[in-house]
């Protein structure tokens, strides 16, 4: 976690960030979605919405003014279907009549092993998923969505969700919640996977970029080594966990404890699924196993006991 206490744009008010793009900030601050979820509006005429946000009239409302007489939104672009970013898409796109394009439905792009986990009955713990998401149009990655003067390039980031999607134009980034400037991504199996998290940081990391545009918090101006920074801050925690598992067998609630010994008690949980998301990418190299059955509430062990 990093203070960001400076980061406090009006809600629901349309920021310039710099040319054809705007920022509007929704009203659902909490401890997962820091000031709260930031929408972009993309473009000079035809404008790509990007992560409505949440299920919120003052948010609809807010979007909608922010359309001068001279244009209209053409595309509305949803990065991830969690409930703090894809809800409002829908009544977005019957006021305005633009299509929803994202990755897919809640469950497109779930590793397999992720699979596997959830139909072994392992659920979710992370910020809620909006089970009803739909989009109109399904993108794929690689693709170029294209409006009168703005293009946009999907690049597909598994990892804090199956359908996570980062979308680039130009040097710059609309990272959503894969990498953000005030905090870590949760990764929370099933619906989030560890191995395709750090396998999309490196990806993203090839690439030479100018800034992130986050789903929370300020723009990241120094995306490599932010990008380097969460790459190392998970091969640490890794190191960690490894090393108290070798005191002893623990569940991941237990690692939490010994682990995020400077994580604040009203984000012991998400931490707790950030250690099961470490637990099953070692499980799934070797490295460690469950006793029993893996579940939330598994006791770990070190595969070389």
């Amino acid at each position: 976690m990093q203070a960001d206490d400076e980061f406090n744009p009006t809600v629901g008010t349309a920021e310039f960030l710099e040319p054809g793009l705007r920022r509007i900030l929704a009203p659902n601050p909490s401890p997962m979605t820091h000031r709260g979820t930031n929408t972009y509006l993309l473009g000079h005429t035809d404008l790509a919405v990007i992560d409505p946000g949440p299920l919120s009239e003052s948010h609809l409302q807010a979007i909608l003014e922010a359309v001068r007489p001279e244009q209209r939104i053409s595309h509305i672009i949803v990065t991830h279907s969690h409930l703090d970013h894809s809800p409002l898409a829908a009544p977005l796109s019957r006021a305005c009549g633009a299509p929803v394009l994202a990755f897919g439905g809640p469950l497109a792009g779930r590793s397999a092993a992720m699979t596997r986990l959830a139909e072994n009955g392992l659920m979710g713990g992370g910020e809620g998923m909006d089970a009803d998401f739909c989009p109109d149009i399904t993108l794929r990655d690689g693709e170029v969505i294209k409006g009168s003067d703005w293009e946009l390039e999907v690049i597909h980031t598994p990892g804090h969700l199956g359908n996570h999607i980062a979308l680039a134009w130009g040097d710059a980034c609309f990272t959503a919640d894969h990498v953000m400037g005030w905090a870590s991504s949760l990764v929370s199996p099933p619906d989030g996977d560890l191995t395709d998290f750090m396998a999309s940081c490196r990806r993203l990391r090839a690439r030479d970029w100018r800034v992130f545009h986050p789903g929370h918090g300020r723009p990241v101006q120094d995306p490599a080594n932010r990008l380097d920074w969460l790459i190392q801050h998970r091969l640490n925690r890794e190191a960690a966990i490894l090393g108290a598992l070798k005191q002893g067998p623990a569940t991941a609630s237990d690692l939490a404890r010994m682990v995020y010994t400077d994580t604040p008690a009203a984000l012991l949980k998400a931490a707790e699924r950030n250690v099961l998301a470490h637990l099953v990418d070692l499980t799934g190299r070797a490295l460690a196993r469950p006793k029993g059955a893996l579940t939330a509430d598994a006791v770990f062990e070190c595969a070389d006991l």
